[in-house]
């Protein structure tokens, strides 16, 4: 399901307007977003929860070349799915 897919399904549940069903996705992802970016993490009792992780400097080798290289520390977001939704997939 791709989001244009979401914003019809949300719509026709909330029996309201693509353009608001879109409006209230687009602020959902836009809080999540931001909350991550503060370093805060997001927990959705059920769903699950988004939170920042840190990935430390390494070693690595470029395989077109062979050269070996040194891949930056970074930050990335995670999610780990909750009770609730894990279940719901089996």
């Amino acid at each position: 399901m791709n989001k244009d897919k979401l914003v019809d399904v949300v719509s026709a549940k909330l029996g309201s307007t693509k353009s608001e069903a879109e409006r209230a996705i687009n602020a959902i992802l836009d809080e999540i977003t931001s909350a991550l970016q503060k370093g805060d993490e997001v927990s959705l009792t059920g769903f699950g929860t988004f939170s920042v992780s840190s990935r430390k400097a390494r070693a690595g080798v470029n395989p077109r070349t062979g050269e070996k290289i040194q891949i930056a520390a970074v930050k990335v977001p995670k999610f780990r799915a909750g009770k609730n939704l894990k279940e719901a997939v089996r």
